[in-house]
């Protein structure tokens, strides 16, 4: 029955040209889907197409018919038709997908839906499934917002959207106060609604129910309404219908729009409101907490899909301003509807256009600080069903209210249940904080405060008010951090991930930036190859003379980090000895020495390679090393051989602590004897060149292999000649350099390689 009220909202998009008519059934198949009369549609369209006589649109129509008076089976059965024969465009495959989800088929819905993103893959329904199909998985397993029940007072007709007035409740519903009478609606053959109210019970039942007084009611449609806190004013919907006068749009359409009653007197003074048009509806009213403003739904030009919803602030007079829509997130391409504003001004709204259990769900829009509405929530489990779940209000405390669905269980067509919160509303979350001087309790005003994410790059940037506090809202389950900075002190920074939050809805993150002494002494890593900032570098920074650790961590996004020298003056000597390790690269120490010239910062990278290597098999990804030759029958080392053997003294000075085995090979030609011999005298005259270039000369030593660690199958000792090339025989012609240890504090590093001319085993 709640059809009714949506679906009239859609006029403009169902009402399209009729088919050029086959048969007169046909004719009077269309009038009756433009006149909304769906279930006399159905049937009418489904006997063309049991009879083989109808056209696509027609079974697109059919499909629509079902599917807008409720009947989601028989929906889904000329859906599916539709969908498989590859008749669907992308409106239908996306209703397709509702009523798979309304009818229990879950599975196939998300595949349908994923049929929906390839074709319409710029739509925000497409984009909200595509991100968010996991949350819908998650909510359901989640503990519920929301407890739902069954109360009593439902009939067999429609009841829906309830509205406290007072200490009754208003609702719209399809009953008859009196058999006689009964006006009945061609939509789907069912009464028109009228606004009832009744007194709820200490169970929050319906007793005494009547009809609302005065001339309120009329012999078409009311709807969904609203009251001001003082129970003397109630906006509602109803038909066009005013005065007497029935009035329909250009395409003979009955609209929707809003009206007005004041209680003046004891008697309700009704009129009509001004946002109205006889070309499109209004309604589903709700008011602001402060009643400056009249949040509504309407398929005006303009909006975003089928309904939106819109605001009007209200004026002094009563009238409306002009009516502004609520934009996204909140409004999609299909249908938002049934809004409730909370008296904390939490936006509640039913739509088929946000990602849900299925027909209708309710979400929920938080505001943000400036009033702004940037998120939308899924109420989950008991408040939202595969049907169509609507109409959902709250008390003043947000702790009770109503709900209306059609879900499997109840009375009759929509019925009204209780709702009971549960556990706190979780729309937005906020990381809060104080920027404080650092070793005091000291806040810090106007100090600037970026928020970056995962990638470092920055979200949001506030700066701090008088009291040094900052709050930026953040999405959950993501890492952020938090950057300050300010004038004459040193950056300061927090790190977190917001699956801390757990039940919370806020976490407190403070900042402590170091007040600047004037003087400080600042490393930064850097990755070798890339010249990119290193994060996660262990670094210790031990002052030489006193023997003392005065820093000692990781570096953060930047690589960076910064020891302010309070105890420091001008001509001071430096001395320190700087530690890096980092997992996957070369472990690194190196001293740092200076006299304090001036004061300010004191970079240690722009006197000092603070680069750091990624550890490697082939050392070719550090250095290149030729082919290292010796004259015939020689072991001197030539020019040529000294410009490679220096690249590893380079290298070995580069990391101090590494330590290496030079290894010298040859092929097989000569003897095994004098094979090892020459290769041990090339392999020594080798390593005591560069013993004498570098420090602590103990770090490498030369060992001759001869033939016995031939690459290939090139042996020629005895009576075995072989039959390889020069070049074959040259690949076994070869300098090594094994790494044996990278220091005490790095695991032993293997370096293999099999190349004829860089590092190897």
């Amino acid at each position: 029955m709640k059809n009714k009220i949506i679906y009239i909202f859609c006029a403009g998009i169902l009402a399209t040209s009729s088919l050029v008519a086959q048969t007169a059934k046909q004719k009077r198949a269309d009038k009756y889907y433009e006149a909304f009369a769906y279930v006399k549609a159905a049937s009418l369209y489904e006997d063309l197409v049991k009879q083989k006589i109808a056209s696509d649109q027609t079974l697109k129509r059919l499909a629509d018919s079902y599917n807008h008076s409720g009947n989601y089976l028989k929906a889904e059965e000329w859906y599916s038709k539709l969908y498989l024969e590859n008749k669907a465009d992308a409106e239908e495959t996306y209703s397709y997908s509702q009523v798979l989800k309304a009818n229990g088929k879950e599975i196939e819905a998300e595949k349908v839906l994923e049929k929906f993103y390839t074709i319409k893959g710029g739509d925000s329904r497409a984009i909200e499934f595509n991100k968010k199909k996991a949350d819908i998985i998650k909510l359901k397993t989640e503990k519920p917002y929301f407890t739902v029940n069954n109360i009593e007072g439902n009939s067999a007709e429609a009841d829906f959207s309830p509205t406290f007035w007072n200490d009754q409740v208003l609702f719209v519903s399809g009953r008859q106060a009196s058999i006689s009478n009964v006006a009945i609606h061609t939509w789907n053959d069912k009464p028109f609604l009228n606004l009832f109210v009744a007194k709820p019970d200490a169970s929050k039942n319906f007793t005494e129910i009547k009809k609302f007084e005065g001339k309120v009611n009329t012999k078409y449609h009311e709807g969904p309404s609203c009251f001001t806190k003082d129970g003397n004013t109630i906006y509602f919907t109803r038909n066009n219908y005013f005065k007497g006068k029935y009035k329909k749009s250009k395409t003979g359409v009955n609209m929707l729009e809003l009206y007005k009653a004041v209680k003046k007197d004891g008697k309700w003074a009704t009129d009509k409101l001004n946002v109205d048009n006889d070309e499109y509806s209004v309604g589903h009213p709700t008011l602001s907490s402060d009643e400056k403003t009249l949040y509504f739904v309407s398929d005006m030009p303009g909006g975003l899909g089928g309904t939106d919803i819109w605001k009007s602030s209200i004026n002094t007079d009563g009238t409306l301003g002009a009516p502004v829509n609520v934009g996204a997130p909140i409004n999609t391409e299909g249908n938002e509807m049934f809004p409730f504003m909370s008296s904390e001004n939490v936006l509640y709204f039913s739509s088929n256009g946000h990602l849900g259990f299925g027909e209708l769900d309710v979400f929920a829009a938080q505001p943000s600080k400036d009033g702004s509405y940037s998120k939308v929530m899924n109420l989950g489990v008991q408040v939202n069903t595969g049907k169509d779940d609507f109409g959902f209000v709250l008390d003043k405390e947000s702790k009770f209210g109503y709900l209306s669905s059609n879900r499997d269980g109840g009375a009759g067509d929509d019925d009204i249940y209780a709702v009971t919160a549960a556990r706190p509303l979780k729309v937005n979350y906020f990381i809060k904080g104080t920027a404080f001087e650092k070793g005091t309790t000291t806040p810090l005003a106007n100090s600037k405060i970026d928020m970056k994410d995962a990638s470092g790059n920055v979200v949001k940037t506030i700066t701090t008010n008088e009291t040094g506090a900052y709050e930026f809202e953040v999405e959950p389950q993501l890492e952020y951090s938090l950057a300050g900075t300010k004038e004459k002190y040193f950056d300061g920074e927090n790190k977190f991930n917001t699956n801390e939050l757990g039940e919370k809805t806020e976490l407190i993150k403070d900042l402590n930036l170091e007040k600047d002494p004037g003087m400080a002494f600042r490393i930064l890593v850097t990755d070798g190859k890339t010249k990119e900032p290193l994060q996660g570098v262990s670094y210790k920074v031990t002052d030489l003379k006193t023997g003392q650790v005065i820093m000692a961590d990781a570096t953060p996004l930047t690589g960076d980090a910064l020891k302010p020298l309070t105890d420091k003056k001008i001509n001071d000597v430096l001395s320190y000895k700087i530690e890096l390790v980092k997992e996957g690269y070369f472990p690194k120490t190196v001293n740092f020495n200076q006299t304090i010239a001036k004061p300010g910062i004191i970079n240690a990278h722009d006197a000092l390679d603070l680069t750091m290597d990624k550890e490697v098999k082939d050392l070719r990804d550090l250095v290149v090393i030729n082919d290292i030759r010796f004259d015939v029958n020689k072991f001197n080392i030539r020019p040529d051989a000294a410009i490679e053997l220096n690249k590893v003294v380079e290298v070995m000075n580069k990391y101090p602590d590494m330590v290496v085995e030079l290894g010298s090979h040859t092929d097989c030609r000569a003897s095994i004897k004098y094979n090892a011999t020459l290769s041990d005298k090339r392999a020594k005259a080798s390593a005591a060149y560069i013993k004498s270039k570098i420090t602590n000369p103990t770090r490498i030593n030369g060992k001759g292999y001869g033939e016995s660690k031939l690459l290939n199958g090139c042996a020629c000792e005895g009576t075995v000649k072989s039959t390889c090339t020069e070049e074959e025989h040259q690949q076994n012609r070869r300098t090594e350099f094994k790494i044996l240890s990278m220091g005490a504090n790095a695991k032993n590093v293997d370096v293999k390689n099999n190349s004829t001319n860089s590092f190897g085993k």
